[in-house]
C-alpha cells in the first residue's frame, strides 16, 4: 500500500513539473513575442493551434464515447449471465470471468471516459500543426487563374482541398480508431459470456455497430474519391507533370465511377443491417476491389498502349501546352524578358574604359579561400568566428562598389574549457563584434584582401562607418544570455585588457519579479538563473537569439533562404533574410526540391543585430498567399515602402529563389510542345574547376551595364549551356536595383556562332603551356593551388572570362590571391593582377594599374606607379623581411620569404624581356 501511496505522489510529481514547463513556456513566449510587439500574431497562432486542438478532441471524444456506450449494456448482460460447465464428477458449476466483477455500470462508464479522453488528447496533438491549413481557408485570396481540367482558381486548391483533405484524413482516422475500440469492447464481452472471442461477430449488437460504421466508412470512401479526382492535376507518371490523356480519358473516369460504386457499398452495408444477408456486403465490397482493378488498373494501361502510344505527340499536345503554361506561371518564369545577346565581337580598350564600373567590380575573391584568409588575419580571439561571407554593393567614395563582408560573431563553443562558466556564458560573453569587409578586387603585396573595415574597435579606410558594433543577434548566437546585471559585460579585447560594457536596448524580456524568475528557470531549464545574485529586477533575457529560431518562431509559415545577409546602414549593423511563399499545391506545375511547385519571393525580414527587433516587409504585393497571410495576421507585415531608404537599396535578387527559377527554365524555356516533347533544345549548368574539382557553376552576383541600359546596376548572373554540350548558349540575370528589382532577363547568344562556356576555358587554361606549367611548379614547390570562381562577365556586347588562382602554402590555413587568369575570344593571359592581364590582353593603358598595398595600410585614392618599379620595391620590401626572420632563427619565414622573392623576381624579369 505504502508503494503504491509512492508510486503515486511521484507521478503526480511529475506531472505537474511537466505542466509547469508548459505554462512556463507559454507564459516566457508571450513575453517575448510582447517585446517585440508581435501580441496579436502570437494570440492568433495560440487560439488558432489550442482552438483546433480542443474542436478536434471535443468532437473525437463524442464520437468515440457515443458509439463505446452502447457496447455497455452488451458487456454488463455478458457478466451477468456467466457460463454453465460441468466437472470431472458431472457437477454443475457457473463459470464467470476473473474480472466480471468490475462489469458495473460505473466502472465501464469511467473506463470508456478514460478512453475517451486519452484518444481524443492524442488525435488532437497530431493535428497541432494544422492550424495554418485551417487559418488559410478561413482567409483564402483567388488567383484569377483557372484550372484548363476543372475551370476552378487556382486559390481553390491553395486554400480550400487542404483543408477538404485534412477533414477527409483525420475523420477516416478517427473511424479507424473507433472501429478498433468498438470492436475489442464486443470482444471483451463475448469472452466475458465464456465465447471464444473471435465469434463475437456473430453477436446482431456487435454486427449491427461495425456494419453501421463500415457503411460511414465507404460514404467517407466516396468523398475521397471525389478529392482525388483533383490531385490529379498533380499527376506525376506521364511525359509531364500534370494530368496527361490517359489520365483525363481513363483515370478521371475511374474516379468518377468508383465514387458511386462506394455509395453503392455504403447502401448495401445498411441494407444488410436489416435483410442480414452477410454475402450482399461480400459481394459489394468485391465488386468495389473488382472495379477498382479494371477502372484504376488495367483500363488506363490499355488507354495508354493503344490509344496513346501510337500517335503520343498528338494525343499528349494540349496537356503539354498545360505543363508548360502553368509550370512558367508558378515560378515566374513567364515574366523573363528576352534579348539577344551578340557575344561574338570582340572588346576594345575603349570598351574596357567605358564600362571600369563593371571591370572594377570583378569579384577576385572567391568566398571560400575568403573565409579561410579572414579567419587567420581578423577572427582575432579563439571566440570569435567569422562564419560566413556575404556579398553586397554599396556607395563608396561616391562609387558604386561590391563589397565582401563577414560578421565577427562570438561563438561560446570555442571559448577555452575554463572559461566555460555559468557567468561567463550567461552573463559575460553575449554578444560579437564589429564586421570585417574588403572589396572584391582589391589585393595587398602580400596577395591578402585589401580590407576596407578591420580589427577592433572597427577601422574604416571609407565613408562606411560602423558606430554600433555589437552583434547580439545572429547565425551563431544559439543560447540565451542576460544583460544589465550587476557586473558589466565583455565587449571586446583591448590588449592586456578588456574593454566591457553596459547592454542598452530595451527589447530583451526584463526579469522583473520572482515569479518571472521562476517561470525563466523552468523555461529555459537553468535553476542557476533563481539563484544567481548577479542577476537584478532590472536585467533582461536575450533568448531566441539565433536568427534560425528568432525570425520562423514569428513566421513559421514561411520558407527562408539557405543566408541571411548583413547590411551597414546608418552606422548600424542589420541583417536582411529574403523569405519565400510556397506551396505544393500548384496545378500542372512541376515541383521542385521539397514537392513545392510555387515560390515567391514576397517578404524581406530586416533583423536589427544589437536590439533583436524583427520587421517583416511586403517585397511582392501580387502574391494571393500573402495577401492571405496578411489578413491572418494583420499587424504582422509591412509594405516594402516603409522600409527605410538605405536598408531598401541593399535588397537583391534572392539567390535560392534564383537557382530554382534557373533549373527550371533549363526545360521550361521551350514553350513550342513539339519541341519540349522531343527536348530539343533543353539546357545544362555549366561546369567549372574549383579547387582541382569539377561543380556546376553557382549564380554570383556582380555590378556591370547591361546591353542597352545607361548605368551600371547590381545584378545575379548564371549561365547556361546546351544538353550534352560545353558552349555557352545564354545566360540568365536577375536584376536587384530600384525599378527594375525582381526582373528576370535572359540573354541568348546566336545558335550558328560558338561562344565559349565556362568548361571550354576551364580546358583551354589547362591547355595553356605556359599557365599549366606554372601551377605544375607552385604545386612541386609544396603550395597547394586554389582555382576560384570563374566569372563571366557582360562587356558591352561581348564576354570576358576571369578566374582568380590562390596559393597556399601546405602549412598554412591562409591562401593569397596570386594571379589573375582573363580570357577573350581566342587569347588567354594570366598576370598577377586583373589590371596588367586586361592592359596585356587589350593593350597598355587599357587600364590605371594601381599600385597593391601592403598589409594593414589603406590605399590613397589615385595612387598609380609603374608596375615593374612596385615589384622592384615589394621584392626589396621582402628581403629585408627575410633577412630579420634569418637572424631571428626564424626558418619556415625565411623559406617563406624566399619564396615569394622568387615569384616576384620572375615577374620582374618577364616584364624586362617583354
Amino acid at each position: 500500500m505504502r508503494q503504491r501511496f509512492m508510486t503515486v505522489i511521484i507521478v503526480a510529481i511529475v506531472a505537474v513539473l511537466m505542466l509547469a514547463r508548459w505554462g512556463a513556456n507559454l507564459y516566457t513566449d508571450w513575453l517575448w513575442f510582447e517585446s517585440l510587439k508581435y501580441q496579436s500574431t502570437y494570440l492568433t497562432i495560440i487560439f488558432s493551434e489550442i482552438g483546433l486542438k480542443i474542436v478536434v478532441g471535443i468532437a473525437v471524444f463524442i464520437l468515440l464515447f457515443m458509439n463505446l456506450l452502447p457496447t455497455r449494456s452488451r458487456i454488463m448482460k455478458a457478466a451477468n449471465m456467466g457460463r454453465v460447465i460441468e466437472d470431472e464428477d458431472n457437477v454443475i458449476n457457473l463459470y464467470r470471468a476473473p474480472f466480471s466483477k468490475y462489469a458495473k455500470s460505473g466502472p465501464i462508464l469511467a473506463l470508456y471516459l478514460l478512453i475517451s479522453l486519452i484518444m481524443a488528447f492524442f488525435v488532437s496533438t497530431a493535428v497541432a500543426g494544422d492550424w495554418v491549413v485551417l487559418q488559410k481557408f478561413l482567409h483564402p485570396t483567388p488567383f484569377n487563374i483557372t484550372d484548363p481540367i476543372f475551370d476552378k482558381d487556382i486559390g481553390f486548391y491553395v486554400f480550400q482541398l487542404p483543408f477538404y483533405e485534412f477533414l477527409y484524413r483525420l475523420f477516416v482516422w478517427v473511424l479507424f480508431l473507433v472501429a478498433f475500440w468498438v470492436a475489442a469492447a464486443y470482444f471483451v464481452a463475448e469472452s466475458i459470456s465464456g465465447g471464444q472471442g473471435k465469434s463475437f461477430l456473430k453477436s446482431d449488437a456487435a454486427r449491427y455497430h461495425l456494419s453501421a460504421l463500415a457503411a460511414v466508412y465507404f460514404m467517407a470512401r466516396a468523398f475521397g474519391y471525389r478529392l482525388e479526382q483533383y490531385n490529379i492535376l498533380h499527376s506525376a507518371g506521364g511525359i509531364v507533370y500534370g494530368p496527361t490523356y490517359t489520365d483525363i480519358h481513363a483515370n478521371l473516369l475511374a474516379y468518377k465511377i468508383l465514387f458511386w460504386v462506394s455509395l453503392v457499398v455504403a447502401v448495401a452495408i445498411l441494407v444488410n443491417i436489416f435483410m442480414k444477408r452477410f454475402r450482399l456486403v461480400l459481394y459489394s465490397i468485391a465488386a468495389l476491389v473488382i472495379i477498382s482493378v479494371l477502372v484504376g488498373g488495367i483500363y488506363p494501361v490499355i488507354v495508354q498502349k493503344i490509344v496513346v502510344v501510337p500517335n503520343e505527340l498528338n494525343k499528349e499536345t494540349p496537356y503539354i501546352e498545360n505543363s508548360i503554361k502553368y509550370t512558367r506561371m508558378a515560378y515566374n518564369l513567364d515574366e523573363v524578358v528576352k534579348k539577344d545577346f551578340p557575344a561574338g565581337r570582340t572588346i576594345t580598350a575603349d570598351d574596357v574604359r567605358n564600362n571600369m564600373d563593371t571591370v572594377e567590380n570583378i569579384r577576385l575573391w572567391d568566398y571560400r579561400p575568403l573565409q579561410q584568409t579572414y579567419a587567420q588575419i581578423q577572427e582575432m580571439r579563439t571566440y570569435y568566428e567569422l562564419k560566413n561571407i556575404d556579398v553586397d554593393r554599396y556607395v563608396i567614395n561616391g562609387e558604386y562598389r561590391q563589397l565582401m563582408l563577414s560578421p565577427r560573431e562570438l561563438n561560446q563553443e570555442q571559448l577555452p574549457e575554463n572559461a566555460k562558466t555559468w557567468v561567463n556564458q550567461r552573463l559575460k560573453y553575449t554578444h560579437g563584434y564589429g564586421i570585417v569587409a574588403s572589396p572584391v578586387n582589391k589585393v595587398t603585396t602580400e596577395g591578402l584582401p585589401q580590407l576596407t573595415i578591420k580589427d577592433i574597435p572597427p577601422v574604416t579606410g571609407s565613408d562606411i562607418k560602423v558606430e554600433r558594433p555589437e552583434i547580439y543577434f545572429g547565425e551563431s548566437t544559439d543560447d540565451y544570455v542576460i544583460v544589465n546585471a550587476r557586473e558589466e559585460e565583455f565587449d571586446y579585447p583591448k590588449g592586456d585588457e578588456n574593454a566591457y560594457t553596459m547592454y542598452r536596448g530595451n527589447n530583451g524580456v526584463r526579469i522583473g519579479s520572482l515569479l518571472k524568475r521562476v517561470m525563466f528557470a523552468l523555461s529555459l531549464g537553468d535553476y542557476k538563473l533563481l539563484l544567481s545574485s548577479e542577476v537584478t529586477s532590472e536585467s533582461q533575457v536575450l533568448y531566441y537569439r539565433s536568427l534560425n529560431q528568432r525570425v520562423p518562431k514569428i513566421a513559421s509559415f514561411l520558407k527562408f533562404d539557405k543566408d541571411p545577409y548583413m547590411v551597414i546602414e546608418g552606422g548600424k549593423l542589420y541583417w536582411i533574410w529574403d523569405a519565400y511563399t510556397t506551396t505544393d499545391m500548384y496545378p500542372y506545375a512541376e515541383p521542385f526540391e521539397g514537392g513545392l511547385n510555387y515560390i515567391r519571393n514576397s517578404v524581406k525580414v530586416v533583423v536589427d543585430a544589437y536590439s533583436g527587433v524583427i520587421d517583416y516587409y511586403i517585397s511582392d504585393d501580387s502574391d494571393p498567399l500573402i495577401k492571405s497571410y496578411s489578413s491572418i495576421f494583420p499587424d504582422m507585415f509591412k509594405p516594402i515602402a516603409d522600409m527605410p531608404a538605405g536598408l531598401r537599396s541593399h535588397i537583391r535578387y534572392p539567390e535560392d529563389m534564383f537557382m530554382v527559377q534557373a533549373n527550371k527554365y533549363l526545360t521550361y524555356h521551350m514553350e513550342d510542345p513539339v519541341v519540349f516533347y522531343n527536348k530539343e533544345d533543353k539546357w545544362n549548368l555549366p561546369a567549372e574547376i574549383i579547387s582541382g574539382n569539377q561543380k556546376n557553376m553557382e549564380p554570383y552576383y556582380t555590378i556591370v551595364k547591361l546591353p542597352g541600359e545607361s548605368k551600371s546596376e547590381y545584378i545575379q548572373i548564371l549561365p547556361f549551356t546546351p544538353h550534352k554540350k560545353i558552349n555557352m548558349i545564354s545566360w540568365l540575370a536577375g536584376r536587384s536595383d530600384g525599378e527594375n528589382y525582381g526582373k528576370l532577363l535572359l540573354y541568348e547568344f546566336p545558335k550558328q556562332e560558338l561562344v565559349y562556356g565556362p568548361q571550354q576555358i576551364e580546358a583551354r587554361i589547362d591547355q595553356d603551356s605556359y599557365i599549366s606549367q606554372q601551377i605544375t611548379l607552385w604545386s612541386q614547390k609544396g603550395s597547394q593551388v586554389y582555382r576560384g570562381n570563374l566569372l563571366v562577365i557582360p562587356i558591352k556586347d561581348s564576354l570576358l572570362y576571369v578566374e582568380p588562382l590562390y596559393l597556399q602554402a601546405e602549412q598554412s590555413k591562409m591562401p593569397e590571391l596570386r594571379r589573375v587568369i582573363v580570357a577573350h575570344g581566342d587569347r588567354i593571359v594570366m598576370e598577377p593582377t586583373l589590371d596588367e592581364a586586361l592592359n596585356k590582353l587589350f593593350g597598355k593603358g587599357t587600364t590605371a594599374q594601381e599600385t597593391p598595398m601592403p598589409q594593414g595600410q589603406q590605399p590613397q585614392p589615385g595612387t598609380i606607379i609603374d608596375t615593374v618599379k612596385g615589384l622592384a620595391a615589394e621584392a626589396s620590401r621582402i628581403y629585408e623581411d627575410g633577412q630579420n626572420k634569418l637572424r631571428a632563427g626564424d626558418w619556415a619565414g625565411y623559406g617563406e620569404s624566399t619564396r615569394k622573392l622568387k615569384e616576384i623576381l620572375d615577374d620582374l624579369s618577364r616584364r624586362t624581356a617583354d
